[in-house]
């Protein structure tokens, strides 16, 4: 039994089909699975390489060791010749914005308050009063 994906490759349809990069981003998360998926982001295709995007570096070392394994699992979903060599780049992940509460003026929280042993934030607070005189 074929995959969607290779009989959809094949029909050759007009304008609104999905092209390989499409095909290929979708199927970044099955040929990865979620552990990778979660941290890494199927950007785009340059010719018959996927770009894809990661964390950091610790996470594009070890991809790099498992792009031949990866490339064998997108071409069992997509078929052969649709990717062939996949690049891992570091794109840092985004700041999630800030919450209006957090962010008002008036409501600022003492930053020492989460300091649970009460020697240590009293020494902190002396400290930060010292600093600000």
């Amino acid at each position: 039994m074929e995959r969607a994906s290779r009989l959809i490759r094949r029909l050759r349809l007009g304008g609104d089909a999905m092209s390989a990069e499409e095909l290929a981003c979708a199927a970044w998360a099955l040929a990865v699975g979620k552990k990778i998926a979660a941290h890494t982001r199927a950007a785009r295709m340059v010719r018959t390489r996927l770009i894809v995007e990661v964390e950091d570096g610790a996470w594009q070392r070890q991809l790099f060791t498992l792009s031949r394994h990866i490339v064998g699992n997108l071409e069992k979903s997509l078929g052969g010749g649709v990717v062939e060599d996949v690049e891992f780049r570091i794109v840092p992940r985004r700041r999630e914005p800030e919450r209006a509460a957090q962010a008002a003026p008036g409501l600022a929280a003492d930053e020492a308050d989460e300091i649970a042993d009460p020697v240590l934030r009293s020494i902190y607070r002396a400290s930060r009063k010292r600093a600000q005189a």
